[in-house]
């Protein structure tokens, strides 16, 4: 067994909305193949639900159970984009800046960032 550092969180919740792992070495098991593509669909249908929300808050017609159930909706997409969010920076190498010299320095930003 891995290191809780080093277990996927994976994206789906189990009993009691408790959070998943994962411990494995190998990133192309069926597992994580599996979460990989439930990561990659919550995505999409979040950012199609974005489009949606866009489409109901212009719209004067909506009334008070649409933005409800939309409130609802953008809750659960948040919810598994932050999750998305988590397990992926949490696989992220840690940075080496002892080898650039850096140790305490804060990371900078390459200057194209800013335009």
């Amino acid at each position: 067994m891995k290191a809780n550092s080093e277990l996927r969180l994976l994206p789906w919740s189990g009993p009691n909305e408790k959070p998943c792992y994962l411990s494995t070495d190998d990133a192309s098991s069926h597992l994580s193949r599996l979460a990989d593509t439930t990561e990659a669909a919550q995505l999409d249908v979040g950012q199609e639900l974005l489009e949606h929300a866009m489409e109901v808050i212009v719209d004067a017609e909506s009334g008070p159970a649409e933005l409800r159930l939309l409130a609802r909706d953008l809750t659960e997409a948040l919810r598994d984009a932050l999750r998305v969010a988590v397990s992926r920076g949490h696989r992220l190498p840690a940075p080496d800046s002892a080898a650039h010299g850096e140790e305490d320095a804060p990371p900078r930003p390459p200057a194209a960032a800013f335009g």
